[in-house]
């Protein structure tokens, strides 16, 4: 048996039935609702189990809620738990420490700028040290370079008094020899190389295990500056390759 047409209430026969919204129509009656504009399979939208076409489709809007006292309350109710889960969510993760952060290039780079300002700052400080030292060194070097060069008083010949018919005979003067001088005794702290170490970088110095370091000036926890006495060469040293002596 034919069913009858959801608009007309007319038999639809098998040559023109549409099915759709669970119920039947003729062709010519699938229409919007709302303009009467004659819909198909692929145009057509269904609300409430009407057709309708895209311009007149219903649009659901959200109604405003009136502060009751009982939307008030469960309102707050609501905040209340939301604290309370929070809190033991922090307290459980209070002792984890903190949490991984991925490297991103971001992050990256901004590590990337940090270190080179570090090793920039670190470069100036060593400079102004090594510049202070140095000049001290020098003050130093030539303050016992002249005392070391201070000539002894001479000392007077005595000249017998000779009888007046005599000629006084000529004094001889023979002027007493210096001593060689020695270098000055090195001043500072002195370590003894432990291990041997290659330089890195130009600043610093290579040495071997037993060489004697002297005039060393402790630069931080990790570095010192100091002469390899063997060599004579003058940088740094990394302070966990030496012992004091």
């Amino acid at each position: 048996m034919n069913p009858p047409c959801a608009r007309c209430k007319k038999i639809v026969y098998p040559t023109e039935k549409v099915n759709c919204l669970d119920k039947f129509w003729h062709k010519a009656c699938f229409q919007c609702e709302t303009c009467k504009m004659t819909l198909n399979m692929k145009n057509y939208k269904g609300y409430e189990k009407k057709p309708y076409c895209n311009a007149h489709y219903p649009k659901s809007s959200f109604t405003a809620v009136a502060d009751t006292p009982e939307n008030l309350r469960l309102k707050k109710q609501s905040k209340l738990q939301s604290q309370v889960q929070y809190k033991e969510e922090f307290e459980k993760n209070k002792g984890k420490g903190f949490s991984a952060v991925a490297n991103t290039p971001e992050l990256e780079r901004i590590k990337k700028n940090q270190e080179i300002v570090s090793n920039i700052k670190y470069h100036e400080q060593f400079e102004k040290s090594k510049g202070s030292s140095a000049a001290s060194a020098e003050r130093r070097n030539s303050n016992d370079t002249n005392e070391y060069r201070t000539q002894p008083e001479r000392n007077p010949v005595y000249q017998p008094q000779a009888p007046a018919h005599q000629e006084p005979p000529t004094p001889v003067f023979n002027p007493p020899v210096a001593a060689p001088l020695s270098p000055p005794p090195s001043t500072g702290k002195r370590y003894r190389a432990v291990y041997d170490y290659s330089a890195a970088d130009v600043d610093e110095i290579s040495f071997q295990d037993g060489d004697l370091i002297v005039d060393v000036q402790q630069i931080d926890e990790g570095w010192m500056y100091g002469t390899v006495e063997r060599t004579g060469d003058t940088g740094m040293l990394p302070a966990n390759y030496v012992e004091a002596v």
